[in-house]
């Protein structure tokens, strides 16, 4: 039996566990990618581990998130970023440089090596070939620091492409049709594995597009194969001697199976507010438009921006659009520039914005309210524009540049003959941007200003819990809901204290302050709690205020982990029907923990107020259980790094 892309590159990072759908198995890291908005903490979790330099073949911290700099805090934490990066052995990508993904997937990713993001997008490398992977900060620290990757095995699920794309059909399409198919949810627990004769019709950043928006389907990862486009990908980045081949046997296994026909994709839109309440362009022309918004690690490349360019090529968008165009690296712009294309953008009235993820992740450029905007982004939740009652629409770089210069939602197939774009042979390959690590043995010295604050300190698990049932919540509660970004908010992320008075700030503004006065809390939710960002902060800020439990009927994967991380119970229920028993302000109480924990996976969990038991479940691994009694995946390492060093003493 021939062996999938999945299972090849599994195979020679596998540590321990085995590649049974559903089972623990840990992997080495090759790459680690953090970025200004998750490596405050991820580097400070690194620090306390007490492990002098990073143990990885490359890793690297990007400063694309948090550049808007209103005040200290931003340029405190890109300092503290880039002081700890070379003091530890991390490359460190300076503002300005780009976005973390677009600027990965350029100089650093590498076919059939596994890299570990503290960034949901980070599936964007599977573009390429790479098994690319979002986590939460302290994995990414414990990664680091040499320690494998656990997480439980997915399924593989084979994405087979027929065909080609017709005129004015685009890779975002692709994707806005599989999110349309699958749902926010369909991907849990999966690993899309793209194949067939059509996937040779889509370059490099074309699949990059499409891994990038896998992780709104809720799947672990994508992979396309590494091949001869991609080759050809790694020459015009000066970068030939890092590509490999990377190709599933033809007789490949898979869990389950999907055909898309490329030839039948039409342009489609995801209307708000979710990413895959997708239908095609068609029904929703005619809505006028106030913002055009183009750029974001999925949509931000040379050939999308060209495409672009020559859209806008001799037109003018009307007065009541604001059309903003942010190129996804320095590399882009550069060869934006040297190509012409800039001056078509400029021309037709587009504002150049900063390389970076900007609009995509609330930091600046806000529509007007009750305004329309179009975003080739890959996110449209309520609110994570900054203006709370906007109606964001995820189209493709076609449709929004169509839609510009009408002023209104357009079906780009108006347009006529097909826009052809030709990539250069090599790219503006410049790395200046690109700070190196400081050689083995240098003193480097942290700088900390006053907006990085000291690791909160966690307590193990108790043997009991009670506590006040604080919120309870519906389906798809998104990270965005539990911890908001936008420019004010993400510049305390070196600052769990200041930040985490935002916790569920647009659903209950009471809310952080009642956590904090009860001491220990329960939430409760629907289905898949906590998809979106890969944001800890969405745990740790809530641990921070005393939530030690959250009972819902399914968890997004990485928000589950970093549940766990921080020592907070992710409970299930067993019967769906058992939240609607409960009203928030209950009294809740968890016994026996301890042995629970160690026993199994049923935990009884008792209302005070209303007089009743039912019963809910943690299916977690034992060392997964070792890590909440612990109080937390920090506290677990640290003590568990001792105890192998009195081994190491002790046989020495």
């Amino acid at each position: 039996m021939g062996k999938s892309i999945v299972q090849k590159i599994m195979e020679a990072h596998v540590v321990s566990g085995t590649l049974t759908p559903g089972s623990e198995v840990a992997l080495s890291i090759d790459h680690t990618l953090i970025h200004d908005a998750t490596g405050q903490m991820a580097l400070l979790q690194f620090e306390a581990l007490g492990i002098p330099r990073v143990k990885t073949k490359c890793s690297v911290t990007y400063t694309d998130h948090n550049i808007l700099q209103i005040g200290f805090e931003n340029m405190d934490d890109h300092v503290f970023l880039e002081s700890a990066s070379r003091k530890f052995g991390l490359y460190y990508s300076r503002a300005g440089n780009g976005i973390c993904h677009q600027v990965n997937l350029e100089r650093f990713s590498i076919p059939g090596d596994t890299l570990l993001g503290a960034d949901s997008h980070t599936t964007t490398a599977g573009g390429v070939g790479m098994l690319a992977i979002g986590a939460g900060g302290l994995d990414l620290a414990v990664a680091m620091a040499g320690a494998p990757f656990h997480m439980s095995m997915p399924e593989v699920l084979k994405v087979e492409l027929m065909g080609e794309l017709p005129p004015w059909s685009s890779a975002k399409d692709v994707i806005l049709e599989i999110l349309r198919r699958l749902t926010v949810s369909g991907g849990r627990g999966k690993i899309m594995e793209f194949t067939g004769p059509g996937i040779k019709t889509l370059n490099a950043t074309e699949r990059a597009t499409i891994a990038n928006m896998s992780i709104e389907t809720g799947a672990f990862t994508a992979i396309f194969p590494s091949d001869e486009v991609t080759r050809r990908y790694f020459i015009a980045q000066n970068r030939e001697g890092e590509w490999r081949e990377i190709q599933a046997d033809p007789d490949a296994s898979y869990d389950e199976e999907m055909v898309v026909d490329l030839s039948s994709i039409e342009p489609m839109i995801a209307r708000p507010h979710s990413p895959d309440n997708v239908v095609p362009v068609k029904l929703e022309e005619g809505r006028t438009v106030d913002q055009v918004a183009i750029g974001s690690c999925t949509n931000s490349s040379l050939e999308d921006m060209l495409k672009v360019a020559a859209i806008l090529r001799g037109k003018f968008v009307p007065p009541h659009v604001s059309l903003i165009v942010a190129p996804g690296s320095r590399q882009v712009l550069r060869d934006l520039t040297a190509y012409g294309a800039l001056a078509d953008l400029l021309s037709a009235g587009a504002r150049l914005v900063e390389t970076a993820c900007g609009f995509c992740n609330g930091v600046g450029q806000a529509p007007r309210s009750r305004g329309v905007s179009l975003r080739t982004s890959n996110r449209n939740f309520p609110g994570r524009s900054g203006t709370a009652d906007a109606d964001l629409y995820l189209v493709s770089p076609e449709t929004a540049s169509a839609s510009a210069i009408h002023g209104r939602i357009t079906d780009p197939r108006i347009l006529g003959k097909r826009i052809e774009v030709h990539l250069p042979e090599q790219f503006m390959v410049d790395d200046q941007m690109i700070v190196r690590p400081a050689p083995e043995g240098v003193e480097v010295e942290i700088i900390r200003g006053p907006n990085i604050a000291p690791l909160p300190q966690l307590e193990p698990l108790p043997e009991e819990l009670e506590g006040e049932l604080l919120l309870t919540l519906g389906d798809n509660v998104t990270t965005d809901d539990i911890l908001p970004a936008g420019a004010h908010i993400l510049s305390l992320r070196a600052n769990v204290p200041a930040i985490s008075r935002y916790v569920f700030s647009r659903i209950d503004p009471g809310f952080a302050g009642r956590a904090q006065a009860d001491g220990v809390g329960f939430i409760m939710s629907g289905e898949n709690y906590g998809q979106g960002s890969s944001r800890e902060h969405a745990a740790l800020a809530p641990r921070y205020l005393g939530i030690r439990v959250v009972i819902t009927n399914s968890y997004a994967r990485i928000h589950r982990d970093n549940l766990i991380n921080f020592g907070i119970l992710p409970l299930e229920f067993k019967h769906e029907e058992d939240q609607m028993r409960f009203s928030q302000g209950d009294r809740l109480r968890i016994r026996d923990l301890h042995n629970l924990l160690r026993d199994g996976r049923r935990i009884p969990l008792e209302n005070a107020t209303q007089g009743f038991v039912i019963e809910t479940y943690m299916n977690l691994s034992a060392r997964l259980r070792r890590i909440l009694l612990a109080g937390g995946l920090l506290a677990y390492t640290q003590e568990k790094g001792k105890l192998e060093a009195r081994e190491n003493q002790a046989r020495a």
